[in-house]
């Protein structure tokens, strides 16, 4: 049976590699002229198995228009003539209930501890570089009231079996020297050991030749816009480049997933959260080890060989891809906040990607009714944490239609 994938980010290049394992013919398309060029090419780089929050919680709406407002705050809102963004908006506030946050870590944490599984089996089998490093990772927070919310959580993920210390303010600094000569406070930290970073556009290459050493195909320059119905299936996707015949099709499209699902007459609740990165080189100085999220700041620092990557900021403002000054300037502050005189600042390397995030966080992974289209998409911020497991799980509902 051929499959064709839409989409050669993580999640697409993820899933056309272990459908291919899985003993599917195989063909990856692709707007872009390789893999991992958008939302994938520098996001934050943290493989977070055991840290998935969702974004949708409690905690969000109480610190939520306080954020809104700000001038500088690291969330952002403007309002949009785009229906899909006012229903994504209205779903994501009733997602901060308590119960319905509940529900999105549980789920979260069981897809994550299935992708560490899987992306292990890939790694004992191929021989990949792609900067992945078991390094920890250390949750910094601010004050009293968001080391009590973390603390809350540790407790609840450990019903789901993960391993999490937390900190005082010199725990954390013994934990990673590096922060001894950051410029501010913190309240203490969250310590997982087992988590770990990795380089995502490194990892699309990676996967994109394991599916061609498996015979699958791969076509880039490729828009699909759409899809050809024959009776109550689909026979092709329409791209700019003429018919692409297959017996199945997968929406891993990242952003743009929904536009393509409205096709088949699915309305996929995805929409774009923009997030922001630098990436800086190392100059001298005790370098980092683990890869630290600072909530104060919502940023993220993650060593990458001789780089650090840092990302930040959640604007639900539509698909543009600028990157403002302002957060430019906002991300080199921080790294010099917290990693003074550690890194060349000079000439960052920037970046903008367009999270595809559900209301809940958790993603959407599955057949589309009784047709022969596959969803899978939504993973927002997780990307990289949940496309291993994502792909098992996207494989295993073809294999069932296949049967």
């Amino acid at each position: 049976m051929k499959v064709c994938v839409v989409g050669a980010g993580v999640i697409g290049c993820a899933s056309a590699y272990q459908l291919a394992k899985a003993g599917f013919e195989v063909q990856l398309v692709d707007a872009a002229p390789e893999p991992g060029t958008g939302t994938s090419f520098a996001n934050g780089a943290q493989l977070s198995y055991s840290y998935v929050e969702p974004f949708a919680s409690p905690g969000t709406l109480q610190s939520l228009p306080k954020m809104l407002w700000s001038a500088d705050s690291p969330v952002k809102f403007r309002l949009r003539a785009d229906w899909r963004q006012w229903t994504w908006g209205l779903q994501f506030l009733r997602a901060c209930r308590r119960g319905t946050a509940l529900h999105g870590t549980a789920a979260l944490l069981d897809l994550a501890q299935r992708s560490r599984r899987v992306l292990d089996g890939w790694m004992a089998e191929e021989r990949w570089s792609f900067g992945f490093a078991q390094n920890g990772k250390l949750v910094l927070c601010p004050d009293d009231e968001t080391l009590r919310r973390q603390r809350a959580q540790v407790e609840l993920q450990a019903q789901f079996g993960c391993r999490q210390q937390v900190l005082s303010p010199a725990e954390c600094r013994d934990r990673e020297p590096a922060l001894a000569a950051a410029r501010e406070d913190i309240a203490g930290g969250i310590w997982t050991e087992d988590e770990c970073v990795a380089d995502p556009y490194l990892l699309c290459r990676e996967l994109v030749a394991g599916l061609r050493r498996l015979g699958g195909t791969v076509t880039f320059d490729t828009a699909v816009s759409g899809f050809v119905r024959d009776g109550r299936r689909y026979a092709a996707a329409q791209s700019d480049r003429g018919e692409l015949k297959a017996d199945a099709f997968v929406l891993a499209a990242g952003p743009h997933a929904a536009a393509l699902a409205s096709d088949v007459g699915l309305h996929l609740p995805v929409y774009p959260i923009k997030g922001y990165s630098i990436t800086v080189p190392f100059k001298g100085g005790a370098r980092p080890t683990a890869s630290v999220t600072h909530l104060g700041r919502k940023t993220v620092f993650a060593p990458l060989g001789d780089r650090l990557r840092v990302a930040a900021m959640a604007e639900i403002t539509g698909y543009r891809l600028d990157v403002p000054a302002s957060r430019v300037r906002a991300m080199v502050d921080s790294v010099e906040a917290v990693y003074p005189g550690l890194c060349e600042l000079d000439a960052p390397q920037t970046w903008a990607g367009l999270r595809p995030a559900t209301p809940d966080s958790v993603p959407i992974i599955g057949r589309v009714r009784d047709s022969n289209v596959f969803v899978n998409a939504g993973q927002g911020a997780l990307g990289l944490t949940l496309a291993a497991g994502s792909a098992e799980r996207l494989a295993e509902a073809v294999q069932r239609y296949a049967a």
